[in-house]
């Protein structure tokens, strides 16, 4: 029976294999594609990510049902929270200039089975999300007609009541979303220009809307008369913020398409800002005109906006309305097609996904056969499949996608950069007194004379400390701390932070509810895991982290990226079960590929070093001057053939 069980040795290699990092290359800035993005380039594809069809009708949904006027604080708060997650993919995006966004910023600090299954998610999440907007747009274009295409489809080709399936093909939507894909495929600079046209018509309308909105707007549709500003209350607020927080998940693209921006260091943390920015604006101010125009328990939640300007006498303006909603829906469709095959590139050029996805066209330099395979996956998802039920789903991968990349920040910012020799432990180096000569010195080994060099000048400098390491000030108190190598307390503390807040944010969201805790209890655990959650923090922020001036980096270290890692993981515990029981089947559906093709095509896997033999180290005896005598010996637990062990008389010398 214990001959079938695997051996500890085996287990722990497997594990290493799932825990692999990437390993970037030396000149990130090298690349198949076409770097021509500028600042504003990128900034117009963030603003068209966000600022889409949302603008449009979550403003009026949120304020007649969930918060009120309100509804500005809504945006107010999950513009911030959503800046917390924004700062984190800028960073990564200026750090690592390659394309697959928060697939690849895990993989280069957490491992490759996170890696995978976030890139995996995202998939699922850029496809429903492309084809839900692709419906919508029909549909809203169809309205305007009095829903005659749908009524030509039903008599003309039929409808039918089957789980999961729409109640009849939808055409225009499939047509529209072959129509994006052609012209994505066409390059980068393509899709850039039919983003700003599109884009510039939309910031238009927008304008005219606020110009119009102010010009028309009644102060005393907030006055108690009404309801108040805040009708529901903070609890109306807040239930209003994580609705709204979801009208900002479009900045990732941005970080998708750093592979392609002209100077990724600059223009990544700038344009996220910038576009950040100007969507959180223009969703408050929105926000602002619609409520002052009528009063917000009036509101039309499908079409709050252009039903507005009806009901003050300008019925002319819905069609102006009508207009900017449908150029916003195109920028989120170019957004989504443009992100989605840079991510199935990225996971297939590093091997974990089929090769074929990673040929980039020779004349374009866009990964062409994953656009148009993928966009044809996402027409036949809105030609034939009913996605209101699945439309949660996207927010269960971007928050996902959001936590880890938050949780890689705090990761890759204790280790030490790329190119540096791994100090090791505290406890474990030498101390060599001044004026001592060799014969009183401790052996020191090195598997090369460079390694031995950066060593040495170490020793020589012990007040500079490597990232990872804990501070100078805390080892006094914390010394057993020190008896590990630079990052592995980090790593630790990391993982402790995660639990408590999963098991933090639980109690929150079902301690009263499903739970039914009594008080002290539910006291007790609020307690405790923020005290989990706090020690951790604390314990991360006693190490030494990295400090670069060359790209940007986001402030407040560990503070920030936790407070995003406890928000986004409280959001997706208020999503419903069945949305974790569907994300439970893609993710089972994601192990079997990574387990049955990509971990073993893996780049890294090919990159593993393979057991050899040492055939000498060097031996190095601690003196005064960096002039030490080297000498290579044969080690002392592998001696030549027929030769005796020397490593001993040459300690004696």
């Amino acid at each position: 029976m214990a001959r079938w069980l695997p051996r500890s040795t085996n287990l722990t290699r497997f594990c290493q294999k799932l825990n692999r990092v990437k390993t970037l290359e030396d000149d990130m800035m090298e690349t198949s594609f076409n770097r021509c993005l500028s600042t504003i380039d990128l900034t117009l594809l963030g603003i068209g990510g966000m600022v889409g069809s949302g603008l449009y009708v979550l403003t009026g949904t949120v304020a007649k049902e969930i918060a009120g006027p309100a509804v500005i604080v809504s945006f107010i708060i999950a513009g911030f929270a959503s800046l917390l997650a924004a700062l984190c993919y800028a960073e990564f995006g200026a750090r690592v200039p390659k394309t697959g966004s928060a697939y690849m910023f895990t993989y280069v600090s957490v491992g490759e089975i996170w890696a995978f299954l976030i890139g995996w998610n995202v998939l699922l999440e850029y496809m429903i999300g492309g084809a839900a907007v692709a419906r919508a747009w029909s549909g809203y274009l169809d309205s305007i007609f009095n829903h005659k295409i749908k009524n030509f489809t039903e008599t003309h080709v039929g409808a039918w009541q089957v789980p999961f399936l729409a109640h009849y093909p939808d055409f225009l939507a499939a047509a529209i979303l072959l129509v994006a894909t052609t012209f994505i495929s066409f390059g980068a600079k393509v899709s850039s220009w039919l983003n700003h046209v599109f884009s510039a018509i939309s910031m238009g309308i927008i304008l005219f809307i606020l110009i119009m909105g102010f010009v028309l707007a009644q102060p005393k549709n907030w006055s108690t008369q009404e309801g108040g500003f805040a009708p529901y209350g903070l609890s109306g607020i807040m239930a209003g913020t994580a609705t709204c927080f979801y009208a900002f998940v479009g900045f990732d693209v941005i970080a998708a398409s750093s592979e392609e921006a002209r100077n990724p260091q600059r223009a990544v943390p700038r344009a996220i800002a910038f576009s950040l920015g100007l969507a959180t604006g223009a969703y408050i101010l929105v926000s602002v005109v619609l409520t002052l125009m009528v009063p917000w328990h009036t509101l039309d939640p499908d079409s709050a906006l252009a039903d507005a300007f009806y009901r003050r006498g300008y019925a002319w303006a819905g069609f102006l309305v009508a207009a900017g909603s449908i150029c916003a829906m195109n920028t989120v469709l170019l957004s989504n097609l443009f992100s989605l095959p840079r991510i199935v590139y990225a996971m297939a050029e590093d091997g974990l996904f089929f090769q074929v996805f990673s040929q980039v066209h020779p004349r374009t330099q866009v990964p062409v056969v994953a656009i148009v395979v993928f966009g044809l996956l996402m027409a036949l998802l809105a030609l034939l499949f009913d996605l209101e039920a699945l439309v949660q789903f996207l927010s269960i991968g971007t928050l996902l996608a959001y936590t880890f990349v938050a949780a890689s920040i705090i990761v890759l910012r204790f280790q030490q950069q790329k190119g540096d020799v791994p100090a090791p432990p505290a406890s474990s180096r030498p101390n060599p007194e001044p004026h001592e000569g060799p014969s009183s010195g401790e052996l020191k080994e090195y598997e090369s004379f460079s390694d031995k060099l950066q060593l040495v000048d170490r020793d020589k400098s012990k007040e500079q400390r490597e990232p990872g390491q804990l501070k100078a000030a805390f080892e006094p108190y914390l010394e057993f701390l020190s008896d590990f190598y630079p990052g592995e307390v980090v790593t630790v503390a990391v993982v402790t932070l995660m639990v408590s807040a999963i098991c933090l944010c639980s109690i929150l969201a079902f301690g009263n509810t499903h739970l039914h805790l009594p008080t002290w209890s539910y006291s007790l655990l609020l307690v405790l895991f923020s005290l989990g959650f706090l020690l951790s923090l604390l314990l991360i922020w006693v190490h030494e982290q990295q400090h670069s001036t060359q790209t940007f980096q986001i402030p407040l270290v560990p503070l920030s990226p936790a407070l995003s890692i406890v928000l986004n993981i409280y959001l997706m515990l208020k999503l419903s079960y069945m949305t974790w029981l569907r994300f439970a089947v893609w993710l089972l559906l994601g192990l079997l590929i990574y387990f049955g093709y990509g971990i073993w095509h893996s780049k890294e896997n090919l990159r593993e070093p393979r057991p050899q033999r040492v055939s000498a180290h060097y031996v190095v005896f601690p003196g005064g001057s960096l002039e030490e005598r080297v000498q290579a010996v044969q080690p002392s637990s592998q001696p030549a053939a027929g030769l005796p062990d020397t490593s001993t008389d040459d300690c004696k010398r």
